[in-house]
């Protein structure tokens, strides 16, 4: 197998961590962007003892818009090219802060769905341009409906998506795959608050499985773990003026 060329954004984050684990152990080469320095480092020298055949890292603070196109690139050459991205940041943030306060909803927003549309504009052209290649993105079933608990965080994950839908068309002529993925609950480190029993939950590995053979199947949207695909479909076609009076 040819090695790919593979730049993970938000790389520090559990189901990035162990996605890459996943391709490094398939021989690819891999970029590394992510807030922490050191953590990237490490994670970098680790992949090259799992059989990655490179491990480039450097810095991206996501909200910095300016910055994209130059770390982009700078990425890009040092991996001689792109085949495939992975953008896994993300926040789960505080829903009755962001109720309380517009600059934390509006931060909310920034990170979890303006960064991303951001870079995924540069990236899309450069696909677009060279023909090829893949574009996987982690969502989030959250985005499907709206609920109480979670709602400015699903309104940032259901407007990636839709972003996702229309840039999919639009770079299907050109050969170019687009992923969204959209897990149930994971445990990781972004969900340490919550209640973890029960049948639902899944494992960052468990989730990047499911990330690594929905690409190389070129699939458009992943649920996983797959039963979220049912769950989902039930709750959406649960009427309006039903749904507004459960407590979600």
């Amino acid at each position: 197998m040819t090695p790919l060329k593979i730049l993970i954004i938000g790389a520090t984050s559990a189901i990035a961590e162990a996605t890459a684990r996943r391709w490094a152990a398939q021989g690819h080469a891999l970029c590394l962007l992510g807030r922490h320095a050191q953590r990237l480092q490490t994670l970098a020298d680790d992949l090259k003892v799992r059989g990655a055949a490179a491990a480039h890292c450097a810095v991206l603070d996501v909200n910095d818009f300016a910055a994209h196109a130059g770390v982009l690139e700078a990425a890009t050459s040092a991996l001689q090219g792109l085949d495939l991205v992975l953008i896994a940041h993300g926040t789960l943030g505080d829903q009755k802060a962001c109720e309380r306060d517009v600059a934390a909803t509006l931060q909310e927003l920034n990170t979890n769905a303006l960064s991303v549309i951001a870079l995924l504009t540069l990236l899309a052209n450069r696909f677009e341009a060279q023909r090829s290649g893949s574009i996987a993105v982690i969502g989030s079933v959250a985005g499907d409906r709206g609920r109480q608990s979670n709602y400015v965080y699903g309104t940032a994950k259901g407007a990636l998506g839709l972003f996702l839908q229309g840039l999919r068309n639009r770079l299907q002529p050109a050969g170019v795959q687009v992923l969204t993925i959209k897990p149930g609950f994971v445990d990781t480190p972004m969900t340490a608050a919550f209640d973890k029993k029960g049948p639902l939950w899944a494992t960052p590995d468990a989730v990047a499985r499911d990330i690594v053979s929905a690409i190389e199947r070129r699939r458009d949207v992943l649920y996983t773990p797959w039963f979220w695909r049912g769950i989902m479909m039930i709750i959406r076609l649960i009427p309006e003026r039903v749904f507004k009076r459960l407590r979600l």
